[in-house]
């Protein structure tokens, strides 16, 4: 059937999508590859390109047929590993006491590769069309839309974010969790961001050409809409949300009201913009650790340029290296050109994630342009930034301090929480804390003298006296609880006597690092040996060390390993045997 001159369907699983420039053609989605069986009917010779607009086995049940083909197959980014990597999947998911209805279920049986990932926020060339990408989750997390001039008119082909007249294709594939309405709210985000782009047609995977899309678009978001506000308990307004992202904290300092972790946003009177932390989107994300759903969306930063004469964003500044502060760093650098600065205490972890073990890290490296040196502050335009070590949450974190507007505000990351109005001491053992870490904090915000904190997950919170005095008492007594809990000879709030770096690594020569503490209250002989699985080998086998009283010390081994696995370092110290302490993993290349 043809939908526009050089465009026609193909009814297969799904729409099959054929886009024809002579006798080449790209698809848009797959089904089950019966396309491939009646090309010289459509008037095409070869196939070079497929678009996936989402994972779902109806859009690319036969997709093993277009590698066969040597057609070159396209994914969204966030949903490559539920294609080309399915496999792992299967072998990971969750299925006894599953409460994630997510239908990434609905993936195919075995992994089937693909050539790449496809460009998000931007227009790449196939075969002889311009094809532009917008993410819109919400049928699923990474589901995409392609929007594609031809005879003089856009087309969007919309994968099952919309059906027709104002209907979607499934309302259970966009419940992600358990009660939410996460994917309820991300199909009225993208409704209302498509309707931005204009689009003169809504080619579907299910169901005919839409040739009003302002009236269907609005009909699934008002629809949608009203189902979210039946079910919780406060408005959740997302179209008031597209229309105006940002809160003012003070008139050049906002708040992005769209992130899981606060994004705020320093204008300068020069037209440019400083982002400090920029993660994933709330309202595309749900409540799971894998990548797919962590998404970020880029669509508030285009209401800087629209409404707050921002024509630039020169970098991100981020307060401390977990993926909800992080996970856009790389993408806004791509679409926008922002570089990243980073404290000196959080920029290696970012750079090299695997060589950690700690909670939260993001999926890539992160490379960074500008490395901050902690006590100091630097010149941007008309500020004066201070960078100062933040102990608490984690010791990888900087609080940020700047006096914009009248105001001294002071970025502390994820260091306090707010319960009930009251603000707690947030702390993660796996995030290295260490008794008197928030001693230290209140200690920085008794000397820096804020007028308001600004955190990750909460408000701006105006500084009292008070507030500054109970944060000093509760730290206090959180570092006399954990003295009096834990033995004055132990490995304290870490719990381990070693650790490996790199935590993950690929073979075969590794360079190992093996941190060490002495947990007594004298000086003692530490020895180190790394244990391996049969036929690898490790020098020297054995390392010792002379720790002085809770003294420390890194000792280097290299391992050559023949495959995937697993090492452990075996410590003793003194007369004491701890047995294998810390754990290593070794990954295929």
């Amino acid at each position: 059937m043809a939908v526009a001159p050089s465009v026609s369907c193909f009814r297969d699983t799904c729409n099959v999508y054929v886009l024809r420039s002579g006798t080449d053609a790209i698809l848009v989605d797959f089904g089950d590859g019966d396309v491939l069986d009646h090309l010289d009917e459509l008037g095409v010779e070869r196939v070079t390109d497929v678009l996936l607009t989402h994972h779902h086995r109806d859009q690319l049940g036969g997709l093993d047929r277009a590698v066969e083909a040597g057609i070159r197959i396209w994914a969204p980014p966030t949903e490559v590993e539920l294609i080309a990597g399915v496999d792992h999947y299967w072998a990971r998911r969750q299925i006894a006491n599953d409460y994630d209805l997510r239908q990434d279920r609905f993936s195919l049986l075995e992994s089937v590769p693909v050539t790449g990932a496809v460009a998000e926020y931007r227009t790449k060339r196939y075969c002889a069309f311009d094809v532009y990408t917008l993410p819109t989750p919400g049928h699923t997390h990474g589901s995409v839309t392609y929007l594609v001039e031809s005879d003089g008119r856009t087309l969007a082909f919309t994968g099952d974010l919309v059906h027709e007249d104002g209907k979607v294709w499934s309302l259970a594939s966009s419940q992600w969790t358990y009660t939410g309405v996460e994917g309820w709210g991300a199909t009225v985000l993208s409704c209302h961001l498509l309707a931005q782009r204009g689009p003169d047609a809504l080619l579907p995977s299910h169901g005919p050409p839409v040739e009003d899309p302002p009236a269907a678009l609005a009909g699934v978001a008002d629809r949608l809409q009203e189902l979210i506000d039946l079910r919780l308990p406060a408005p959740w307004n997302l179209a008031e949300r597209v229309r105006e992202p940002f809160d003012p904290v003070t008139p050049h300092l906002l708040r992005n009201r769209t992130m899981f972790a606060n994004n705020y946003v320093l204008l300068s009177e020069t037209g440019a913009a400083l982002l400090i932390d920029f993660g994933y989107d709330l309202t595309g994300t749900a409540f799971s650790t894998d990548r797919a759903a962590r998404r970020t969306l880029l669509w508030s930063l285009e209401a800087l340029k629209r409404d707050r004469g921002v024509e630039r964003i020169d970098a991100t500044l981020v307060t401390h290296f977990h993926d909800d502060h992080v996970a856009g760093l790389n993408l806004v650098r791509e679409i926008e050109g922002a570089e990243v600065w980073a404290p000196a205490n959080v920029a290696p972890i970012l750079e090299e994630p695997s060589r950690y073990d700690l909670p939260c890290l993001w999926f890539d490296p992160i490379p960074v342009d500008r490395v901050l040196a902690l006590e100091t502050s630097f010149p941007w335009h008309e500020y004066e930034i201070g960078i100062h070590p933040l102990r608490g949450h984690t010791p990888y974190a900087a609080a940020i301090a700047i006096d914009v507007d009248g105001k001294r505000v002071l970025f502390t990351g994820d260091n306090q929480a707010l319960d009930g109005g009251r603000a707690i001491l947030n702390f993660q053992y796996r995030n290295r804390f260490a008794p008197d870490d928030f001693v230290q904090a209140a200690e920085l915000y008794a000397k820096l003298q804020p007028d308001l904190l600004l955190g990750g997950h909460w408000l701006p919170l105006e500084v009292t006296a008070e507030l500054l005095e109970t944060l000093l008492a509760d730290a206090r007594r959180t570092a006399e609880l954990h003295r009096e809990l834990l033995p004055s000879e132990g490995f304290g709030t870490d719990g381990a006597g070693a650790r490996i770096e790199p935590y993950r690594a690929t073979g075969p020569e590794i360079d190992f690092s093996v941190g060490i503490r002495n947990p007594f209250d004298r000086d003692e002989t530490a020895a180190v040996r790394l244990v391996v699985p049969a036929g690898w080998t490790v020098t020297p086998p054995v390392r010792e060390a002379e720790l002085g009283p809770h003294g420390e010390a890194e000792l280097e081994f290299r391992v050559v390993a023949t495959g995937a696995g697993r090492v452990a370092a075996d410590l003793t110290v003194g007369e004491t045997r701890f047995g294998q302490q810390a754990e290593a993993l070794v990954e295929q290349p």
